[in-house]
């Protein structure tokens, strides 16, 4: 058996013509169309890179040894590749004919140094205020959904979020792929499997769900729903599995709640509409909704708070506790803005002080003003 440095040696060998962006800290994207462009992100601005693979084959080549490195396989029959680098980058691949104009590759970069809550703070991401109050939801084991766009920061905030599970809990987390880099002690890492070439060996998310909750986790960690166990999660958060975490795509929270809806739907259980709302709208606590904005910069835009479903009116209930305010451009052509508490007393403050925890002072000064 070949050893595994030596392995991942010679498959970053395959990847040489792009080894200077792996190699760069400052890069977060690599997107490859076909083999001669190559683009690259870097402070979220994008730019083209003089580098090129010298055939469609050489680039194949290199998909190839990277699919048989997470164990998967790629080819003209399972054209899509989604797995990781040696060095946890995300890799995701299509090959022709899904891809006519030649393979596509995107290959998301993760920071090597762990990007922690006062780093975030310093990126103006988020503020202390808003820290102290992610710290007092994620310790007092509110489920919390982390949502954003492509490229909008949420395996990162999830990342931070970690920080605030409190020692000695047992985490287990569930991903498709292993990007997840929790900053936690005891952690139990789950990930699926996609079958052979025979079609043998597949382990779902759904599957290891089932598994995770026989697994004694005090806090479960998906690292993004994508379909069906969707509902899986939302019935370990109502069935005494408090203190969940995951992220999903979506704009705003209540494009959130949505998308939620949605992929739960996409479960083989049947269930009354109506119901999986009220259940859904019981389960979910807080959304924290991050953004990559027009000028790159990755920021928390809201901290909504579910409330429930309304049946009269059918829509669910929400309310903002934290909102990113606008207010134009600095002279080197930044976003300037701000989040503040909207005013609003979230309604779980009860369940915050029952775990002998409080929200920041600006919170109630804002509500005082609101009033």
């Amino acid at each position: 058996m070949i050893p595994k440095e030596i392995f991942e040696e010679s498959l970053l060998q395959f990847f040489a013509p792009i080894r200077p962006l792996l190699d760069d800290p400052g890069v977060s994207d690599i997107m490859i169309n076909g083999p001669h462009q190559i683009y690259y992100e870097k402070k979220g601005q994008l730019f083209l890179s003089e580098a090129k693979f010298e055939t469609v084959e050489h680039l194949t080549a290199a998909l190839r040894n990277a699919a048989q490195y997470v164990g998967k396989h790629i080819d003209e029959e399972r054209p899509i590749l989604e797995g990781r680098l040696p060095d946890g980058s995300r890799i995701e691949a299509v090959l022709p004919p899904a891809a006519p104009d030649g393979p596509c590759v995107s290959i998301r970069r993760f920071f090597k140094e762990t990007l922690t809550v006062q780093r975030l703070i310093g990126f103006g991401a988020m503020t202390e205020e808003v820290a102290q109050a992610l710290s007092a939801f994620v310790a007092s084991k509110l489920n919390i959904l982390i949502a954003g766009g492509t490229g909008s920061g949420k395996t990162s905030m999830l990342n931070a979020l970690s920080s605030f599970i409190p020692d000695g809990e047992r985490v287990v987390i569930i991903e498709d792929s292993r990007e997840l880099q929790l900053q936690r002690q005891h952690v139990c890492q789950l990930e699926a499997r996609p079958p052979d070439p025979k079609g043998r060996g597949e382990v779902k998310i759904r599957d290891l769900f089932k598994a995770t909750l026989r697994l004694r986790p005090d806090r479960i960690v998906v690292g993004e729903i994508r379909g069906g166990e969707a509902l899986d999660l939302i019935q370990a958060m109502t069935s005494g599995h408090g203190g969940c975490l995951s992220t999903l795509h979506a704009t705003y929270p209540r494009d959130t709640i949505s998308r939620l809806e949605t992929m739960a739907m996409m479960s083989d259980l049947g269930m009354p509409l109506q119901a999986l709302r009220i259940q859904l709208a019981s389960a979910v606590n807080m959304i924290c909704q991050v953004s990559r904005l027009q000028d790159g910069s990755r920021k928390i835009t809201h901290i909504s708070e579910v409330l429930g479903y309304d049946v009269n009116s059918s829509t669910y209930q929400m309310q903002d506790i934290f909102v990113r305010e606008y207010t134009g451009f600095d002279p080197a052509g930044k976003i300037e803005s701000k989040i503040e508490p909207t005013g609003i007393m979230p309604r779980c403050i009860e369940q915050v002080h029952e775990h002998g925890l409080d929200l920041p002072a600006c919170i109630y000064e804002a509500a005082q003003r609101r009033r």
